[in-house]
């Protein structure tokens, strides 16, 4: 099956010269989430922006459902949704009026039992009659979600949805993403909460400097890229990492009640049971030990420093 999206040799170059894509190629299937992640900068927004045909590409091709977003852009344009960072709404419209009008410009014609539906599903029912400017900030940027899919696209591209939302309505959001995969909507989130993509993305894409650095199954990024760590906790504290125990990369923590120590997960060795004889050897005595992977937060800091192969 051909992907949703396809995103081949994608570049876009300012007059100032300033390049913010440097042949991006991206393909993103159906009914899959796909986190877009990347510092300040990096080029998430105007990948976004050049896929939804908001800004025109220097070069390269983009495909939506089989439409190009240049020769056939209304075709393409109506493949997708698109909520972005800002809550540009209409502040006097009611809830149910404002999606009804979303809907309008693209040609659908009303279908109000679809629109409640929406609003249903994405826990807005109750304020439909209600003025958006009497909503709360994480309201309307569900307000926002139910515009963008007023038209019914198959796309839905979320740029840095819950900017500015607390952490309960954040994880809120998560679940309202989470029941919207479940229609088939292809999902595609640009985020800096690294949490959030590790909460809902099926796979993750690093953009850097106009560049696509990676793009990976979440869970095998973090078993290929991840290291863990075991905690070994002592009885008795130290003051210092015993010589015998220094070919290890081991450190004391814990103000000396423990030893972290990191291994690859990749390696034929992980090296502990060595490591564990050796601390007996050494007299010391463990109470107990944990082991803990490495979060998307860290592997995603160390492929942009580049520790990361």
């Amino acid at each position: 099956m051909a992907p949703i999206v396809k995103v081949n040799d994608l570049r876009k170059s300012y007059d100032s010269g300033f390049e913010a894509l440097k042949g991006v190629t991206l393909d993103i299937e159906e009914g899959e989430i796909i986190a877009l992640l990347g510092p300040n900068g990096a080029g998430k927004t105007t990948l976004i922006s050049t896929i939804c045909g908001i800004t025109r590409p220097t070069s390269g091709t983009v495909t939506v459902s089989g439409h190009d977003i240049i020769k056939d852009y209304r075709q393409a344009r109506s493949q997708i949704g698109l909520v972005p960072q800002e809550l540009s709404l209409e502040q006097f419209e009611t809830v149910m009026n404002a999606v009804r009008f979303s809907r309008g410009l693209f040609g659908k014609p009303n279908d109000d039992a679809l629109v409640e539906k929406l609003l249903r599903q994405l826990g807005l029912h109750d304020k439909k009659d209600s003025k958006i400017m009497a909503l709360s900030g994480g309201m309307k940027r569900r307000v926002l979600i139910a515009k963008a899919l007023a038209h019914e696209p198959r796309v839905l591209f979320l740029d840095e949805p819950t900017a500015g939302v607390d952490v309960e309505l954040r994880k809120d959001m998560w679940r309202v993403v989470d029941e919207l995969r479940k229609t088939g909507v292809t999902i595609i989130l640009t985020t800096h909460y690294i949490e959030e993509a590790e909460a809902m993305a099926d796979r993750i894409a690093v953009i850097e400097k106009g560049q696509i650095r990676l793009v990976q199954g979440k869970v095998e990024l973090m078993a290929h890229l991840g290291k863990k760590e075991a905690i070994i906790h002592l009885t008795a504290p130290l003051a210092e990492v015993p010589a015998s125990l220094a070919h290890y990369n081991v450190e004391l923590v814990n103000n000396g009640s423990a030893l972290r120590y990191v291994y690859d997960v990749r390696a034929e060795r992980t090296g502990i049971t060595s490591l564990l004889n050796d601390l007996q050897t050494a007299g010391l005595q463990m109470s107990d030990i944990e082991t803990r992977q490495s979060s998307l937060e860290e592997i995603f800091v160390g492929l942009i420093e580049g520790d990361a192969a």
